[in-house]
């Protein structure tokens, strides 16, 4: 009697459990766990099966993330990950995100190569031209559209560079290059082996097609010192020097430099040496700018740690305004007394240069980020900045109310210095970012129009330096954009 009222409890409490969703969840998980255990265990022995890294990761697919393993999608099986800091583990997250990155890279740089699409589908010369000639699109729609069209068109060409010392530009990588006003020249700076950075300009007014050859001309004399900004100034004549702000070495403390232009591209840089160059002992700037306000002629200013130094070139005068934060991008304006500031605290405000640094009067406007500003860009009219920061955010800010009107999305930085570039007359915005990816906005409606791989692998030494114009080579250039990255220059022109 005992006995059948025990097994009858017994059959009771199974159905029980079989009924409770609970313990139907707790079943599933230990299946679950025992399967994934299963080819954990068996991937540290069989030799003939590796995990596929070119697939998604399991927070990409359907089947459970489990802490430790790996999901391959095309084996159907997990395999163990090894902690990061192994340098023999072929296994670890980081790499894994590092191949799938390196794999998309190569797919569009496929796509890029092979590209002759168009930016929509129907989209196309032909049927633009005949939609506004029978009026379906107004004057300024149509030119939006073509010259989306045309970047959507732009194809990467490398550029041939000539020099008195070619098995340098085997060695020596770009860091970073920068177009002067006219875009007939364009400033670069390189990292050397032995460490430092070396000088050199790059001539573009034989940058023609089909060949792409240009020049670079270099001065040996000025090397070793580590670039932290740079800029054109327009000392003598427009362009005719470039302001250099660098780090100390050794014993020797950081300095803001006025290098000749001359010193480069004139076959004999002696004659015009003595007198020319100019050196002020700044140490610690993070940026700088050259003003061409006719308030400030003759000027330039540096950002340092907690202030700006604002610096009369001729008679040495120097205005100092105090800040609470390191200022890491600077920019005058052209017609308006201001110059405009971003700082590591998110803060972007404008000094105006009447006031003098007495007071607190100087601080003409105030915006704010939530994050580190890294380039501030006023626009052609004076009533708007373009700003972004090391959130990855690019906002246009209107200086009349202090408000952000556009963001343009896409952007990736977390902690680098990138700068923006603004070309109101293609009416495009041009970014870097952090991943490698050369990114064109249109300026009017924040669309993103192109996005470009970079020729190289990803990398932290290797994020591309761009520069575009809308004359690449001067006044007779066709629009195009520049891009250096490791040891090449790449061209990427309107066909």
């Amino acid at each position: 009697m005992n006995k059948s009222r025990w097994q009858s409890r017994r059959r009771h409490g199974r159905r029980s459990h079989q009924q409770n969703p609970w313990f139907r969840l707790r079943d599933s998980e230990d299946r679950s766990d025992s399967r994934a255990a299963q080819p954990a265990h068996d991937s540290g022995h069989g030799d003939d099966e590796s995990p596929s890294t070119s697939s998604g990761t399991a927070g990409t697919s359907s089947v459970p993330e489990l802490p430790g393993f790996y999901f391959d999608p095309e084996k159907k099986r997990y395999f163990r990950l090894l902690p990061g800091h192994n340098n023999c583990n072929p296994l670890t997250k980081e790499s894994i995100r590092q191949k799938e990155m390196e794999s998309k890279r190569l797919r569009l740089l496929q796509e890029e190569d092979r590209r002759k699409k168009i930016a929509r589908m129907g989209f196309n010369a032909s049927s633009m031209l005949r939609k506004s000639q029978l009026g379906f699109l107004n004057v300024t729609n149509y030119c939006h559209l073509a010259h989306e069209l045309r970047l959507s068109c732009m194809e990467r060409k490398k550029v041939q560079i000539r020099s008195m010392d070619p098995s340098a530009l085997a060695s020596d990588r770009f860091n970073l290059i920068l177009a002067d006003t006219n875009s007939d020249r364009l400033f670069t700076v390189n990292d050397v082996k032995v460490g430092g950075s070396k000088y050199g300009i790059i001539n573009l007014q034989s940058l023609k097609t089909p060949t792409l050859k240009v020049f670079m001309h270099e001065n040996l004399y000025f090397t070793n010192r580590k670039v932290n900004s740079v800029c054109w100034a327009s000392l003598n004549h427009l362009d005719s020097h470039i302001l250099l702000c660098l780090m100390g070495l050794a014993e020797t403390p950081g300095c803001a430099t006025l290098l000749p232009a001359s010193l480069f591209v004139n076959s004999h840089p002696g004659i015009d040496r003595p007198g020319m160059l100019c050196s002020f002992r700044i140490p610690g700037a993070w940026s700088c700018a050259w003003s061409l306000n006719i308030q400030a002629n003759n000027c330039f200013s540096t950002g340092l740690s907690r202030r700006v130094l604002l610096t009369d070139v001729v008679t040495g005068h120097r205005q100092s305004f105090g800040t609470n934060s390191d200022v890491l991008a600077q920019q005058f304006a052209l017609m308006a007394p201001l110059l405009f500031n971003g700082c590591r605290s998110g803060e972007i405000f404008a000094i105006d240069l009447r006031c003098g640094n007495q007071g607190k009067g100087w601080k003409a406007t105030r915006l704010f980020h939530d994050s580190a500003v890294t380039s501030v860009r006023i626009l052609q009219d004076e009533q708007y900045l373009m700003a972004s920061d090391m959130a990855g955010k690019i906002k246009l800010w209107d200086l009349r109310t202090t408000k952000c009107v556009r963001q343009y999305e896409g952007h990736v930085n977390e902690y680098a210095y990138l700068p923006l570039h603004v070309h109101e007359e293609e009416g495009i915005l041009v970014a870097v970012g952090q991943d490698c990816y050369t990114r064109i906005w249109s300026l009017h409606d924040a669309r993103l129009l192109r996005t470009i791989p970079s020729p190289y692998p990803a990398s932290k030494a290797d994020i591309p330096s761009v520069a575009f114009s809308s004359r690449l080579g001067g006044s007779r250039g066709a629009p195009g954009l520049l891009m250096a990255v490791g040891q090449d220059l790449y061209c990427y022109s309107y066909s």
